[in-house]
């Protein structure tokens, strides 16, 4: 299921490397920036399923997508979706990566579909663009190394080694695949749930680290950002704010991180502290 927003400019992954050169923004992955993909995702598998039952009779099944340890891009590349790249993504020729994975398990038998050979050729763009060099072989991933990890499922204090590399990113990394030459061909989404909410799309640090608990959860209402919480919300935000005033002096930014110093959360205290140390 492609996510691309509606109204994603032809240019947009220039526009959104640039955004990684502005230390004041705070840069949310594409995907996250609108609805919940599981829930949307899972809501239409199961209606499609619904159909396969009335078209075939009583079956079994259950609808995935992200939501359990199924081996989603393997299943992927077998069956003919696309072919696995050097970031270990799924890519289509036709639709780059910018797309979501879904499954629904059958007990029917269904005839078999011929895999892709691979079309990443020499191309290596995705494993030196990589700020903490997590892709560290030709589809090989180390996730305790990569942004996407360590911004939101990581529960615990990022390692410092890792704080300045992450830059802005606050909630997951695209630069793997905003290099990919195939997502020249990423497809824009019919969905309106994709279309990107206010606050997630463009916004600043300091106007981020404005929220309440209270806004943050209503902002994130049924989106994918909300199960981090807010501490870690608090946590990604101060990293990158603390490289922000390493980039040059914030007042805005300073104060922001300031009173987090007195937040309740040891986690969010740490990192603010950390990243007022310029």
């Amino acid at each position: 299921m492609d996510y691309l927003p509606a109204d994603t400019e032809p240019d947009w992954m220039d526009a959104e490397l640039e955004r990684l050169l502005q230390p004041d923004q705070a840069v949310v992955s594409l995907y996250a920036r609108g609805r919940d993909y599981h829930k949307v995702m899972r809501a239409r598998l199961q209606s499609l399923a619904e159909q396969i039952a009335q078209a075939v009779g009583p079956l079994g099944h259950r609808v995935f997508t992200d939501s359990a340890p199924v081996l989603e891009v393997e299943l992927a590349t077998r069956s003919g979706l696309g072919w696995r790249g050097k970031h270990t993504l799924t890519l289509d020729r036709e639709g780059g990566s910018m797309f979501f994975l879904g499954e629904i398990f059958l007990d029917i038998a269904l005839p078999q579909t011929t895999a892709q050979t691979s079309h990443c050729g020499c191309c290596s763009a995705c494993i030196t663009v990589c700020p903490t060099q997590a892709i560290v072989a030709p589809y090989r991933l180390d996730a305790r190394r990569c942004i996407s990890y360590l911004t939101i499922e990581h529960a615990g204090p990022i390692p410092i080694e890792f704080r300045p590399l992450i830059g802005n990113r606050i909630y997951g990394c695209d630069d793997c695949q905003l290099v990919c030459p195939w997502n020249k061909f990423a497809r824009r989404s019919a969905l309106p749930d994709f279309d990107a909410r206010a606050g997630l799309g463009s916004a600043t640090l300091v106007q981020l680290l404005a929220w309440s608990e209270a806004d943050f959860l209503r902002i994130t209402e049924g989106s994918a950002i909300r199960r981090i919480g807010h501490v870690r919300w608090l946590r990604n935000l101060a990293v990158a704010a603390g490289n922000a005033l390493r980039q040059g002096e914030d007042p805005g930014v300073r104060t922001a991180l300031a009173a987090l110093l007195v937040h309740e959360s040891d986690l969010v205290r740490e990192h603010a502290a950390w990243a007022l140390q310029t």
